[in-house]
């Protein structure tokens, strides 16, 4: 038959796109969209996410082998490095502040316990009041965790105070430092050869620029600055990293808002403080 209708069912099939697609947005772009796009937080997943994040972080660390013969020497590269560069100052800074007994103790404790609850905090802050930009900031400081326990894996290093003839007080065991995973009973439980790059200086730069970039009153923005600033005089008098350590843990926060820039389309701060309403 030669009608029009009959040269319709003749001809080759055609298949309607899927509800939704168009021809210049493919499923799997449209896909890798929704994964990029920022979203609303749910409470339950993020304190499972952090909790197991952590949990694998601690697993990993303390699994990577203690080679103390290696980690010794490349601690003292390391020390034999500043003394070139003219920064090796640690041990001076070590012994002068370890003679002020409440200061040192002070500052025991807070390597011992800011580390943590300072960036939870932070979380809870981008949590409640930035959600536009919360995943994007975790993002940024998972990665640079992530990235540091590959410099746990291949350059071991023992931190100044485990260094033989390197004249450092261990200020954590000199002064009874309770709760401290670093020194003591409960040194077993970490690495102790894991000392770069410093997870200390990355997470308080992390906490630090963040603040600084999103709080609105100035005081708020100073304590921001003010934080990492402390967290570095902290591990260097504690004898518990070298000056490099916390360059390491620099360039691995570089690379956390990096790859939250690239997945995100731009940094943290830059985008929406709220989430559109759909």
């Amino acid at each position: 038959m030669g009608d029009a209708n009959t040269r319709i069912l003749d001809g080759p099939p055609t298949t309607p796109p899927p509800r939704g697609e168009h021809a210049d947005h493919p499923a799997p772009e449209r896909r890798l969209a929704r994964l990029r796009a920022p979203r609303t937080p749910r409470l339950w997943f993020e304190v499972l996410l952090i909790a197991v994040s952590y949990w694998t972080y601690s697993v990993i660390r303390n699994a990577v082998p203690e080679q103390k013969t290696k980690a010794l020497r490349n601690a003292d590269w390391i020390w034999q490095a500043e003394h070139s560069l003219g920064i090796a100052v640690e041990h001076t800074v070590n012994h002068a502040v370890n003679s002020v007994t409440w200061l040192i103790v002070t500052m025991n404790y807070y390597y011992a316990t800011l580390h943590f609850i300072v960036t939870i905090g932070v979380l809870v802050w981008l949590y409640r009041w930035h959600p536009g930009r919360y995943a994007a900031a975790r993002m940024a400081l998972f990665a640079t965790t992530g990235i540091a326990l590959i410099g746990y894996y291949f350059y071991p290093l023992a931190p100044p105070r485990l260094m033989p003839d390197g004249g450092f007080v261990d200020t954590l065991i000199d002064h009874g430092t309770w709760g401290s995973m670093a020194s003591g009973n409960l040194a077993s439980m970490s690495n102790q050869y894991a000392a770069m790059p410093s997870m200390h200086i990355g997470w308080s730069l992390w906490c630090g620029i963040t603040i600084a970039l999103l709080a609105k009153p100035l005081w708020a923005k100073a304590l921001g600055l003010l934080y990492p600033a402390l967290t570095l005089l902290v591990i260097v008098s504690t004898a518990n990293h070298f000056w490099l350590d916390a360059m390491g843990g620099a360039l691995c926060l570089g690379f956390g808002f990096a790859l939250a820039g690239v997945w995100f389309g731009s940094l943290p701060h830059r985008l929406s403080r709220r989430l559109a309403v759909a």
